[in-house]
């Protein structure tokens, strides 16, 4: 019954962010709730973790480190192109360039489940990522975006140390020391995460309901295309580099979905409601065509993608 929930998240994200549209007054008040809110995500994650999905990096460094190349280096930089493209102003810059640095999201573990990837990999990932984020994460922002906003790199590196590193490694502590709890709890957990992610959306929905008949459409494109980029260029440069099918749908998935939460509280902390709504609708899309792809991939064979790839690939 809690997976069934779970599982429609899409479905309560919109649902949801119709509602803060129309009734943004419902909403409008949780706005100090946002940071608190992404606090117990975080913790959510780190209960799901332990020591032995960190040291997973020794058997897979190679994969590994190119997920975090992409993850740090595609993501932002094609924000960032986006966002010229569209000819955004300095607010939709600075919420596109966030989304594209944060960490990738605990939603492409999921994904990864059941597109048939690895899911120890994706975890791995994940958690070195969010790990690495709160370092990379500032200093990306504050390259791309600081020459045409005031970017606190400093207060975002403690508010980032204090939202993500502290719950995280609290959690892992906690899954360790205190195992039977974690493990009832462990069920309860997604759908703790998925309430509170929707209510952050919800959130920023009422915070820009004036605006966004206006910007809505504009950043709903530029997320739709930021989102395909990195699921393209995770899957075919993993393909390219010779993994096996697995790996390039994990990586498709890690470099692709985005802790977007994660980036609607930094804007919403650090800069404007308007900064906000490309983390808002990522939120609702990535986890819409992540599900749509998992869904493909689970219907294809690992071992029949992997020669008509291979196929193609010799072709070309």
């Amino acid at each position: 019954m809690l997976g069934r929930i779970t599982n429609l998240f899409p479905l309560w994200a919109l649902l949801f962010s119709v509602l803060a549209y129309w009734q943004p007054a419902l909403f409008v008040d949780l706005k100090t709730q946002i940071v608190p809110l992404l606090t117990i995500i975080m913790l959510a994650m780190g209960l799901t973790l332990r020591p032995a999905n960190f040291l997973d990096v020794v058997n897979n460094k190679r994969a590994i480190g190119l997920g975090l190349v992409l993850q740090f280096s595609v993501m932002p930089l094609a924000a960032l192109l986006i966002s010229l493209l569209l000819g955004f102003d300095a607010e939709l810059t600075v919420g596109m360039v966030l989304v594209g640095s944060v960490a990738g999201g605990t939603s492409s573990n999921v994904m990864c489940y059941l597109a048939k990837g690895d899911v120890a990999l994706s975890i791995t990932m994940t958690a070195l990522s969010t790990l690495l984020g709160v370092i990379i994460t500032p200093l990306l922002v504050q390259l791309l975006a600081g020459k045409s906003v005031d970017v606190p790199v400093l207060d975002m590196l403690l508010s980032l140390l204090k939202i993500v590193l502290i719950p995280v490694v609290i959690g892992v502590l906690a899954n360790v020391w205190l195992h039977s709890l974690t493990a009832r709890l462990e069920p309860l957990l997604p759908l703790v995460s998925m309430v509170a992610i929707v209510l952050i959306i919800a959130t920023v929905v009422a915070l820009n309901a004036g605006q966004f008949a206006a910007i809505g459409p504009i950043v709903a494109l530029a997320v739709i295309l930021h989102n395909g980029i990195g699921i393209t260029a995770g899957y075919w440069v993993s393909r390219w580099l010779g993994f096996d099918e697995r790996i390039c749908r994990t990586i498709a998935f890690e470099v692709g979905l985005q802790n977007s939460g994660l980036a609607t509280a930094l804007a919403m902390k650090f800069f404007t409601p308007a900064s906000a709504v490309a983390g808002t609708l990522f939120s609702v899309w990535h986890n819409l065509s992540g599900s749509l792809l998992a869904g493909f991939w689970a219907r294809r064979p690992l071992l029949l993608a992997e020669r008509q790839t291979g196929a193609a690939v010799k072709d070309h």
